[in-house]
Parts: structure tokens; sequence; C-alpha cells
């Protein structure tokens, strides 16, 4: 009991430090469907590991029902998770989460339909998770990654890493940790844009030669 009210008390902080909307630890606790979302679920995953697996489901499904936020009670979820206006979210039963990690509106921890036993991926320690994203299948999303709002990522990510795009392709970042005290879900590199870019540049050079010899061609 005594764990219970510690992790819940870091939840109510890591709100406080991540998000500044927020006001006192009454308002999170009382007002955050996040924070309700994931102390629901401590006790429902505690009675999932004690074979009361009905009972366990019954929580969650009704902690979905007022919250919006559905989290399987199998899934593992690390210390200080601030999952931000939660509508949306769902979280499957064998996805793992680290600690620190940020989880926006709208995000999927979901599998692909296509495997048995570990089915869900796996959040490493200070991930972001943007809003809208998918996360699909058994395989590892870094330390200090992420997700940006919309992304779908099919495949492993690496640590210190950004994940943009339908699929999701990764901007690396080496040498430099990525924070999930960065909120930014707007401001990353979109290296489909840029590979656009490049074309768009080889293309108007390629025009403008062609102008040229069509020119000397002209004049022959």
């Amino acid at each position: 009991m005594l764990m219970f009210f510690e992790h819940l008390k870091e939840d109510i902080n890591a709100v406080l430090e991540r998000d500044p909307a927020a006001r006192s630890a009454a308002e999170v606790f009382l007002l955050y469907p996040g924070i309700g979302a994931v102390m629901w679920h401590r006790a429902a995953h505690f009675l999932y590991k004690h074979n009361h697996k009905f009972l366990a489901r019954w929580i969650s499904q009704t902690v979905r029902f007022f919250t919006g936020i559905e989290i399987h009670p199998g899934a593992v979820i690390g210390r200080r998770l601030f999952i931000d206006h939660g509508m949306g979210v769902v979280i499957g039963e064998t996805t793992v989460i680290g600690d620190d990690c940020t989880i926006y509106q709208g995000a999927t921890l979901g599998g692909t339909g296509k495997e048995t036993g570990k089915r869900h991926p796996t959040l490493g320690n200070n991930v972001m998770v943007g809003a809208g994203a998918k996360v699909l299948g058994p395989f590892t999303v870094g330390d200090n990654s992420r997700i940006a709002a919309g992304a779908v990522v099919l495949s492993e990510v690496p640590p210190n890493s950004t994940c943009v795009g339908v699929p999701a392709r990764i901007v690396r970042r080496e040498g430099v940790k990525v924070s999930c005290s960065d909120m930014d879900q707007v401001k990353i590199p979109d290296p489909v844009s840029l590979q656009m870019c490049t074309i768009s540049v080889h293309i108007a050079n390629l025009e403008k030669q062609i102008a040229e010899l069509k020119s000397k061609s002209e004049e022959k």
C-alpha cells in the first residue's frame, strides 16, 4: 500500500513538471484522466498477476468508460508515466513501458494481429509517443526516443531517435539525449519532406540542362 501511494505521488509530480497547464497536485489528482487511468491500472495489474483476470479486466473496462483510456491489465507500466489528455489511448496486453515516458491522446501501443505471445511494443525509459501515433508490434523503442504525432512505427527504434511519417522513418540524433521535457511535437525534421526538396532541386537542374541543350541545338 505504501508503494502504491509513493507511485501516485511520483505520477502527480511528473505531470506538474511536464505540463505547464497543471497548477496544483489537487487539480492533477482530481481532474487529469491519465492519473486515474494509471492509478487504477496498478490495482488491476496486481489482480491480473494473481490470476483474478476477470476482476482485473472489469476494472480496466470501467476506467476506459470514464477516462477514454484503455490499458489492458496485463501491461507493465514503469514509474512516472504521463498520459496527457488521454482520450483514445490504447495500451495492449503485452506492452512494457519504462520509466518517465509520455503518451499523448489517440496513441496506440498495439499488435499487428499476426503474433502470439509477446505481441505489443516495449518502450524504454524517457520515450515520448505523440498524439495519434501508432506503435504496432513486439519490438523495442529505445531509451530517450520520440515518436512524432501521427507516425506509424512498425519496426525497432534505436535509442535517442526520432520517428516520423507513415510508415515511420528514423531521424537519428546520435549523442544527443532526446528528453521528454521537450514536449514539442511539431518541430521535428521530416525526412520525407527533406527528400522531396532534394528531388525538386535535381529536377530543376535537369530542366535547366535540357533547356540549355535545346537552345544550343536550335542555334545550330
